[in-house]
């Protein structure tokens, strides 16, 4: 199982901006260890945060993303203590979803 993922949200000037941090190794199947061997393809697929029963962002990530991916964005309707999550998915089958409160 990865890492929890980070995620900072606060509210300023009317808009909540969410900062996520994901743990994730987001192996594209090209590269080789040290014996050549190729490293399987291990990357997130999907991702989805909700504020409340509310998407505010819905994403489709491929190989191409670089590893620990990171993801900053705004919305409006948020509210200090309201609660944020986020749910990812890999290629591989693995899920994660973590939640935080707005400060």
């Amino acid at each position: 199982m990865t890492a929890p993922t980070r995620i900072r949200a606060t509210l300023r000037d009317g808009l909540t901006e969410v900062r996520l941090l994901m743990t994730h190794p987001m192996e594209n199947g090209l590269r080789k260890d040290a014996e050549g061997t190729r490293i399987p393809a291990h990357f997130i697929t999907d991702v989805e945060v909700r504020h409340g029963e509310r998407v505010v962002l819905a994403a489709n990530f491929g190989p191409s993303v670089s590893a620990n991916p990171y993801l900053a964005f705004r919305f409006s309707g948020g509210a200090a203590g309201d609660e944020i999550s986020v749910a990812w998915r890999d290629n591989l089958g693995a899920s994660r979803v973590d939640a935080a409160r707005i400060a």
